[in-house]
């Protein structure tokens, strides 16, 4: 496993992140830590999750299986790099949800109780609050900070204004601002390249890519009827709608020797300014399969450009992209 540095911090994270969303909903509770364990083995060492992961069996459990998986022992806790995130609704009361000071600093003290640590290493607002001034936001983060549960803050799903916004914001208070951006982005998603990842680049903010593999539309779906079994109505529309597209992606894949999911993977680790896309297994297989080929692979200048045919992205940086 190679390491890289969380944007402009000294902090050395895997170059891929196990993404706990399916560990409670969609992975049982043993074969989610089957899956950690193997993890560390692997050498993964950050670890991404959200208070609101849990989905039907509620929220927060997903921090209650890494919490137990954390009480169990053997230095899993000192081994791990912990990303959680605050911002969803955990009830329908009108303060537990969003970016109010009190809701941070409570959200904080519930996740490190589920989790059963004393402290977060990188905290993260899941969605832009546009009704809380970044004057209240870093108010809590410092608290959070210099209380020592919380080392780092970083933001997901946020516009390039608003991460300008909220390190400017964080520089004339003295603080360190944000040192991550979570982002949807993937070869059929690349809107962050106009002005997400110029903003990350410029204030040493490193991106980490969520859905990498676009829902699995990326991973090899054509012909695939296992696949096609697990997909909803809705998602076979959009895959028959690509059709054309895929095709091209998957005979461009076979032509490599490669699994599209490991190209997948290798185009976004070689994008200037991502640090590691999240993967999130649901069972061992995933967690052993492509996802490990695509840190040996590396795509030549003739393939980039290839794959930039197929899934062309929004033509560079903001204004180049669209303005002469």
């Amino acid at each position: 496993m190679k390491y890289r540095r969380l944007g402009r911090t000294a902090l050395q994270v895997s170059e891929l992140c196990l993404g706990t969303m399916n560990f409670g909903p969609e992975t049982s509770e043993d074969d989610s830590r089957a899956i950690m364990d193997h993890a560390l083995e692997l050498g993964i060492n950050f670890f991404d999750t959200a208070n609101r992961y849990g989905g039907d069996k509620g929220a927060g459990t997903t921090e209650e299986i890494l919490g137990r998986w954390f009480a169990s022992g053997g230095g899993r806790r000192e081994k791990v790099v912990l990303a959680t995130k605050c911002y969803g609704l955990m009830s329908e009361w009108p303060n537990d949800g969003r970016l109010s000071a009190r809701h941070i600093r409570a959200a904080c003290d519930d996740s490190l109780r589920r989790m059963q640590t004393d402290h977060i290493d990188l905290y993260q607002m899941h969605h832009v609050d546009r009704n809380a001034s970044w004057d209240e936001i870093w108010q809590a983060m410092d608290t959070l900070v210099q209380q020592g549960k919380i080392i780092y803050v970083g933001s997901s799903n946020f516009a390039g204004w608003h991460i300008t916004k909220a390190n400017e914001r964080a520089r004339a208070r003295n603080s360190f601002g944000l040192v991550s951006e979570q982002s949807h982005y993937n070869l059929l998603v690349r809107t962050v390249e106009l002005e997400v990842l110029p903003a990350c680049r410029d204030y040493g903010v490193g991106l980490i890519p969520w859905s990498p593999l676009a829902g699995g539309v990326l991973g090899g779906v054509l012909g695939n009827e296992e696949t096609s079994r697990r997909k909803s109505p809705l998602a076979l529309k959009r895959i028959e709608k690509m059709r054309p597209q895929l095709e091209k992606w998957e005979k461009l894949c076979a032509e490599l020797g490669e699994e599209p999911a490991a190209v997948a993977l290798s185009w976004l680790l070689q994008q200037d300014g991502v640090t590691c896309p999240i993967i999130g297994p649901r069972t061992m297989e995933h967690l052993e399969g492509a996802s490990l080929r695509a840190l040996e692979l590396t795509l030549d200048e003739s393939t980039l450009m290839a794959i930039d045919e197929i899934f062309p992205g929004p033509g560079g940086t903001a204004p180049e992209a669209y303005a002469w």
